[in-house]
């Protein structure tokens, strides 16, 4: 029989339930960003819970960031462990995710499969949000000098001195963004503390000693268990390797309005491409709005691809 409760504190028993849960997930999915030994993942981590068990074992989880986005909507997660799944749990979750939130609420679907279409459909979701996932293989990857506009020049970022500098290029650059805009300096300070965190591979343009766009780029370790995406045989044929190996990504290219079409942003993205790609990585991926056309077409251009689509679907005064 199928159990489900709230929390709102999870203590070492549940953390550690949910964890593997999440670990299970991203063997079979290639998502969340889960590790048998690590934390929660951020869209994990505080919040609601709703937890599913059957026969003293959590089947599902839902997660509920009760901060919001930017714009004050609730954001949730929901993932069934894959060896519990087409067992009506996932339809349970969102049964009652929806009914503690019936306004105000997004919910992620990554991989945009069929299954989610449909609980999304049952219980009126509309589909209000594709985030594009894009890749481009190094091998043979043509990427020329950046070329930056006259007066700018590039360094990377220097812990400790930065931060308050890209937190305002950022604010500007995505005051229209769910997530993104809502840097803080106590924010980029805490992922500096993260193993990931590489100060060589974050760019930063300055114009008469003022910071006016940046690139932070990111490199995430291999996942044997990654599944392949749909393209992933044309992944193979552009030297990008299969998807379970490290890969570089392009984090964040952030340019402040006032210097937004002198080429810059194409600059920045190059500088931290030309990094990757000597940093021997084989395959670089970008998340991007489905609906930014000029953004897609710049990556189109330097060689990305779509291989995946993350969808949020919400309630309708939500989407």
């Amino acid at each position: 029989m199928l159990e489900l409760q709230w929390a709102e504190d999870l203590d070492d028993e549940r953390t550690a339930a949910v964890r593997e849960l999440l670990t299970a997930a991203r063997g079979v999915d290639g998502k969340p960003d889960a590790e048998p030994d690590g934390p929660l993942p951020g869209e994990f981590a505080g919040g609601r819970y709703l937890l599913a068990t059957a026969r003293d074992a959590l089947v599902g989880v839902a997660h509920v960031d009760e901060s919001g986005d930017a714009f004050g909507r609730w954001v949730a997660e929901l993932v069934v462990h894959p060896g519990h799944r087409r067992s009506g749990y996932g339809t349970a979750l969102a049964e009652a995710l929806v009914a503690e939130y019936p306004r105000n609420l997004r919910v992620w679907a990554h991989g945009d499969r069929a299954g989610a279409a449909t609980l999304a459909e049952r219980f009126g979701l509309l589909r209000s949000r594709e985030l594009l996932i894009m890749h481009v293989g190094t091998a043979g990857a043509d990427w020329p000098e950046p070329a930056l506009p006259e007066g700018v020049t590039l360094r990377t970022f220097t812990p400790g001195a930065d931060e308050q500098a890209v937190v305002d290029v950022n604010a500007r650059a995505f005051h229209w963004h769910p997530e993104q805009g809502e840097l803080t300096v106590a924010d980029l300070a805490a992922t500096e503390r993260e193993d990931w965190f590489d100060a060589d591979g974050f760019f930063l343009a300055e114009k008469a000693g003022t910071v006016i766009g940046f690139h932070w780029t990111k490199v995430h370790p291999p996942n044997p268990a990654a599944p392949e995406p749909a393209s992933a045989a044309q992944s193979a044929s552009e030297g990008g390797g299969p998807p379970g190996d490290a890969a570089g990504e392009v984090y964040v290219v952030g340019v402040d309005p006032d210097a937004q079409g002198s080429g810059l942003g194409r600059a920045l993205t190059l500088a931290g491409l030309r990094h990757l790609a000597d940093r021997g990585l084989r395959r670089v991926i970008l998340y991007v709005e489905g609906d930014n056309t000029p953004a897609v077409a710049v990556y189109r251009r330097l060689g990305f691809t779509p291989y995946e689509v993350d969808v949020q679907y919400a309630t309708a005064d939500a989407a």
